[in-house]
């Protein structure tokens, strides 16, 4: 069993901050996949992947739900997700307004991936192959 290194306090600070103060569509999407709300599966908001902060995170399916706002920044973005596929996370991006106005479509999409993921096995991340 890997454990996992202690994260640094100001990654934890920052997590529970941005947990405090959601954007109404994090509040929105956060209603709908808590409590495993959504296929069962575990989410969590605000989730620590070093160096990263993903918005949503399931570990289960080692999937990370990014809500894209006006303050949006393409390069930014495509550098993150590209790290974080690289650690072998598959990256979900929604725009804000697509939550607050199509919840269900989102959360379709969601789901049809979860389970997808739950009956393929998940790659590992580079280099640790056989």
């Amino acid at each position: 069993m890997r454990h996992k290194p202690p994260l640094p306090t100001r990654t934890l600070t920052t997590a529970k901050a941005l947990r405090t103060t959601s954007t109404d569509a994090e509040s929105k999407l956060w209603y709908h996949v808590r409590a495993r709300r959504l296929g069962g599966f575990k989410f969590r908001r605000q989730h620590s992947i070093p160096p990263y902060i993903a918005d949503f995170y399931c570990e289960e399916l080692r999937l990370v739900i990014e809500l894209d706002g006006s303050q949006h920044n393409e390069q930014v973005d495509s550098t993150r997700t590209n790290a974080l596929e690289r650690q072998g996370l598959l990256v979900l991006r929604f725009w804000d307004n697509q939550v607050l106005q199509e919840i269900d479509a989102v959360l379709e999409v969601i789901l049809s991936i979860a389970r997808d993921r739950t009956l393929s096995p998940t790659p590992l991340p580079m280099g640790e192959g056989l």
